[in-house]
């Protein structure tokens, strides 16, 4: 039986999701991935534009999209290793 169209790309998209990048090598300098540094760049942006008040994590994904691509899943479990906090 053949796959439809829709669980052909769906397919296809996963694998280009899970195919490692240049994004997700550590830098030797300070062991931090391009997103990583991104996400830590752009919440110190927000934190200086926002004098000290909390920012939304709605808000730090927003900009962080714009530099890189990562899913919100992704996002979180990276901010939570960031943050020093556990995700379940």
């Amino acid at each position: 039986m053949m796959a439809s169209h829709t669980e052909r790309c769906h397919r296809s998209r996963v694998r280009k999701a899970r195919r490692p990048s240049l994004d997700d090598i550590p830098d030797v300098r300070d062991g931090l991935s391009r997103v990583e540094r991104v996400i830590l760049h752009e919440l110190h942006k927000a934190e200086t534009e926002f004098e000290g008040r909390r920012v939304s994590t709605a808000l730090l994904y927003g900009r962080v999209v714009e530099h890189v691509n990562v899913d919100p899943r992704e996002f979180q479990e990276i901010l939570a290793r960031l943050g020093g906090r556990q995700t379940s």
